[in-house]
């Protein structure tokens, strides 16, 4: 009996010994660099900046002289890529201090025109989308 546990425990033994020469995959984790929070951040500052905009009455008076749904709008900002949401925060940067609503409103339509047909969201109903 005190071989066959002697044997046993030796096997196991061997067996625990050689698991140790495989090879295991070890975890990797890497910093972030500023840069990339940086630019997180710039865009989520444009994102809440283009929704202050949307916000003002002139605005809403002015998409829904187009046609468009403010909440709907609001959705389409979400939906927004971050080269997007820098293109429209840049037309807004542009805009005089009077401000050319009807630019900045015909720029917001066709970017949601634009996700539309590609299938992103659907708030207007005259599109297909390619989908």
């Amino acid at each position: 009996m005190n071989a066959k546990i002697m044997r046993m425990t030796s096997r196991m033994l061997m067996v625990s010994i050689l698991s140790l020469g495989l090879p295991f995959h070890a975890a990797n984790a890497a910093i972030i660099g500023t840069d990339k929070v940086a630019v997180a951040a710039q865009i989520h500052t444009e994102r809440e900046r283009i929704r202050s905009f949307l916000e003002r009455a002139e605005v809403r008076q002015q998409m829904q002289a187009q046609g468009i749904d403010a909440n709907s709008a609001d959705a389409r900002v979400n939906a927004l890529t971050d080269q997007e949401v820098q293109q429209v925060a840049g037309k807004l940067d542009k805009l005089t201090a009077g401000g050319d609503v009807l630019g900045i409103i015909f720029t917001i339509f066709i970017v949601l025109l634009f996700t539309d047909i590609l299938g992103v969201t659907k708030v207007f109903p005259f599109t297909r989308s390619i989908r």
